[in-house]
């Protein structure tokens, strides 16, 4: 955990709000330490408050890395959009594969030393920005602002995939962080907001069930992998028994015998990713008169 450091100007009670943010990425949601004004001037000064001592102690913290970041000279753009091409062709029709790939592109965004601080000052919310700088400092090898802090490879929030440098230094070779965090982009982006053709049953890019997120997450990272190192489908199944073996996701949120499944029945098909989204699709529920139908054949 990085060392506290303090700001004279502030008062007794901003100082522990403050230090309060810091350690743990909570904040008051009322503002109250701040001394006047309505709520919303105290909203607005409490955030642009809490941004600043955060960049402020972010890059202090990144002082102790233990390790100079190298950052490759990538177009990330370009990687990004290569990452995703397969999965997005997998899923979307034709029609639809340029504006989708269009999106994801722009959405990775790597956590570098020169972008960190405007990231922090402009990301969305400030729990997120509390994640989003442990996630940069674990990537440096600098002790985060907590031990509480959560150990991310990346992170989404709505459209947007933060992804940190340590993308280019893993080990796993079933591991692929920008696959797998584009993947939630699917279930948090609607597609009226990008101009596709959408319904009352057909409102986000795809339709995941809540509880099959991460499951769908996973599958699409290793799946993605699996393509790119393979040519044969002798080789895709010697390389799933190896991600069997070795790569699991050690996630509690995921049944990893449940992904192994799903990537068994991925690549025995011509078209893996559909089976990976026919998995992990919202079960529907029958008509009711189909319902009735059904308990009285029985």
């Amino acid at each position: 955990m990085c060392a506290a450091m303090s700001n004279s100007e502030y008062s007794p009670a901003l100082k522990q709000e403050i230090e309060r943010y810091l350690q743990t990425g909570d904040y008051d949601q009322y503002y109250r330490a701040w001394p006047e004004g309505g709520i919303l001037h105290r909203a607005q000064m409490m955030d642009a408050v809490l941004r600043k001592e955060l960049i402020a102690r972010t890059q202090y913290c990144a002082r102790e890395a233990s390790k100079p970041l190298t950052i490759p000279e990538k177009d990330f753009t370009a990687l990004t959009r290569t990452k995703v091409i397969p999965m997005v062709h997998g899923l979307f029709p034709q029609a639809e594969r340029e504006v989708v790939v269009g999106v994801l592109e722009k959405s990775v965004i790597f956590l570098t030393p020169d972008s960190i601080a405007g990231i922090l000052e402009k990301v969305g919310f400030l729990n997120t920005a509390w994640d989003l700088a442990n996630l940069y400092l674990t990537s440096i090898g600098a002790p985060c602002l907590s031990e509480e802090a959560m150990r991310l490879e990346g992170l989404s929030e709505e459209t947007t995939c933060f992804v940190s440098m340590r993308y280019f230094s893993q080990k796993d070779r079933f591991a692929d962080f920008i696959v797998h965090e584009a993947a939630h982009i699917f279930h948090n982006c609607k597609r009226e907001t990008i101009g596709l053709p959408h319904t009352r049953t057909r409102e986000w890019l795809l339709e995941i069930d809540y509880r099959k997120r991460e499951t769908f997450a996973y599958a699409c990272e290793a799946y993605s992998r699996i393509l790119e190192l393979s040519r044969t489908g002798a080789q895709r199944k010697a390389f799933l028994e190896e991600y069997t073996a070795n790569s699991l996701t050690g996630d509690d949120r995921v049944d990893d015998e449940e992904i192994v499944d799903i990537l068994a029945e991925a690549i025995s098909v011509r078209n893996g990713w559909k089976r990976i989204l026919k998995r992990c699709a919202p079960q529907r529920r029958k008509p009711q008169s189909e319902a009735i139908a059904s308990v009285r054949a029985e």
